[in-house]
């Protein structure tokens, strides 16, 4: 990735590259099930990150290499639209 300061532009992103997504869900179970269903036979990593403070939300970072600008925004839309998904970063 190729930031410069001189523009208001995105970042440069190369592909392919390791993109990482932050996970969160009420059901620590599900969420990383759901994590490994829409990976599928993808390769790629998913550890347990962090608990709220008041037990309700369970956090996990996933990270795989994406090829492409359109496989990551898909595999982000899948997160942001699997039902025991709340929030994806």
């Amino acid at each position: 990735m190729i930031l410069d300061k001189n523009t208001q532009d995105k970042p440069e992103i190369n592909y392919p590259t390791k993109w990482g997504f932050k996970v969160i869900g009420k059901d620590k179970i599900k969420v990383e099930q759901a994590i490994k269903d829409i990976m599928g036979d993808k390769s790629h990593s998913c550890n347990f990150s962090n608990t709220s403070k008041n037990g309700k939300f369970s956090s996990f970072s996933a990270e795989c290499t994406v090829d492409s600008k359109e496989e990551r925004d898909a595999i982000y839309k899948a997160f942001g639209e699997h039902d025991d998904i709340d929030y994806v970063i």
